[in-house]
């Protein structure tokens, strides 16, 4: 079964049902698949495509982004997912890395694509007119035969530890995924609509919206996130899903307390989050104000998809927990020499599900590095409680080694997070020539909030040991984060080295 195959099943069984709604624009699921259906015969028939070419995507959320994600691969031709927020350079980097012979973009993406010195031959199609009218010339065409395990969509990763690289993603494993997910969030039926706010070009908010359309429900696209339309749109009760990210929450709740209160009560059944980690203190004003009963927090990737999700009951009771294993998902967790890890001692994290990636785009070697006898790694240090469940320390390579004592910046941050005053923390290690490596801590404070270093580090210390406290402090504006959100300690890093 392939992506256009699950649509054409759903226009059969319920032509009429509406399954995307944006703007002022609806698409039922037969028109849905008609469109979807003439997006494959264009690229075979009109752009000359054939099985093994490549094309891409950089717009934001609209539903002719669906179309061709789902319509050039049913003609053998897989689409790299790239963010509309990248820089030109970018833009170059990731479309000659995936060599797309065809972009497809919104007219603001179309500009920066003009200005990021493509090749000649390239071809940009605008959403509007153009596409309409490309998808409006198409006719039938005899097209590649295609099945499930190859290669659907290549997504980006985020960079923050280098430059991005193509994730494969196959039919199989992305449908699959959509099923496990009806089964874990209860927001994925037919009786279901889903708010999607984040970027299609982002795994997670492609796997969301997916999961709702391919299930039989309706899913409502916004291009842009305003955190008062959100709660607005999520009070009016025609929502029954969200997926949101820690950044998200952070401007819902600094919206005006009348706004707030004026929203408070929505009749949403599920709240996802993802991406980034939620602080804990940002978990409980989430349940405080949503209701005990919603708010789920995945841990996953691009590469491995959801490895685990901690569900609304254990939230409160598990502190910086990332739960229990996500269905048909295996997780381990291993020292320096692959032996497993007991209880509470931190080790590498590899898992294994039928969703996982199917390698990088052109990379090898890097395949190699990420995934072992089947088992995906991204790096990332974990541990298990005694009852099994799930917590990620830190990323491998955000590791500080100080005095020979491996620290995680993630724990200090968290503690930051709950000091009164700090909007945002990142810590990074800096090169010392006495410890090898020491702390150091990029705050961002809230606009009424007066703190002092001497303040921050005693509430420190009546929460984390004295050698995870951080030597240094700087306060700044805003941290550097890359396109889908995450923050960029490459940068901060880099920053510290050229002054």
């Amino acid at each position: 079964m392939t992506m256009a195959g699950i649509i054409r099943a759903m226009a059969r069984r319920s032509p009429d049902k509406l399954c995307i709604r944006f703007r002022d624009t609806t698409l039922t699921f037969s028109q849905l698949s008609a469109r979807v259906e003439r997006a494959a015969d264009a690229a075979v028939g009109l752009l000359g495509l054939c099985k093994g070419d490549t094309a891409a995507i950089v717009a934001r959320n609209r539903p002719e982004y669906l179309e061709v994600a789902m319509g050039l691969p049913e003609a053998g031709v897989p689409v790299a997912t790239i963010n509309a927020r990248h820089t030109p350079a970018e833009l170059l980097h990731i479309c000659l890395d995936i060599g797309a012979k065809v972009i497809f973009a919104d007219r603001d993406s179309a500009k920066m694509l003009a200005a990021a010195g493509l090749p000649p031959a390239t071809r940009i199609i605008v959403f509007g007119v153009e596409y309409e009218t490309l998808i409006a010339a198409a006719v039938p065409m005899v097209r590649p035969p295609i099945h499930e395990w190859e290669p659907w969509t290549v997504p980006y990763t985020s960079g923050t530890t280098g430059a991005p690289k193509g994730v494969i993603l196959s039919h199989r494993s992305r449908i699959l995924a959509a099923l496990m997910m009806g089964v874990e969030f209860g927001c994925f039926s037919p009786d279901d609509s889903f708010l999607a706010l984040t970027p299609l070009n982002h795994g997670a908010g492609m796997a969301f919206t997916l999961a709702s359309v391919l299930l039989g429900g309706c899913v409502e696209l916004q291009e842009n996130f305003d955190a008062e339309l959100v709660l607005r749109t999520l009070k009016s009760g025609r929502i029954t899903g969200v997926f949101m990210v820690p950044t998200h929450f952070a401007q819902i709740f600094a919206l005006p307390a009348h706004v707030l209160q004026a929203c408070e009560g929505a009749p949403i059944k599920t709240i996802i989050s993802n991406a980034a980690p939620l602080s804990q203190a940002m978990k409980e004003r989430i349940i405080a104000y949503f209701g005990s009963t919603v708010l789920h927090e995945v841990y996953g990737s691009t590469e491995g998809g959801i490895v685990s999700n901690i569900r609304p009951a254990d939230q409160l009771r598990k502190e910086r927990c990332v739960g229990l294993a996500f269905p048909a998902t295996e997780i381990k967790i291993v020292d320096d020499r692959g032996a497993a890890c007991p209880p509470w001692v931190p080790g590498e994290l590899f898992s294994r599900s039928p969703v996982s990636f199917s390698g990088y785009w052109g990379k090898e070697a890097e395949t190699r590095e990420a995934v072992k006898d089947m088992w995906v790694t991204v790096g990332d240090i974990a541990m298990f409680d005694d009852e099994g469940y799930l917590y990620i320390v830190d990323r491998k390579k955000d590791m500080v080694i100080s005095g020979g004592v491996n620290i995680y910046p993630r724990e200090i941050e968290e503690a930051l997070m709950a000091c009164p005053g700090i909007a945002e923390a990142a810590v990074i290690g800096v090169p010392d020539e006495k410890w090898g490596e020491r702390l150091k801590a990029f705050i961002v404070s809230d606009a009424a909030a007066n703190l002092e270093t001497d303040l921050i580090v005693a509430y420190l210390r009546e929460r984390i040991a004295k050698y995870k406290i951080p030597d240094s402090f700087a306060f700044v504006a805003t941290l550097p984060r890359n396109a889908n959100g995450k923050v960029l300690k490459t940068a901060l890093r880099a920053g510290l080295e050229e002054r």
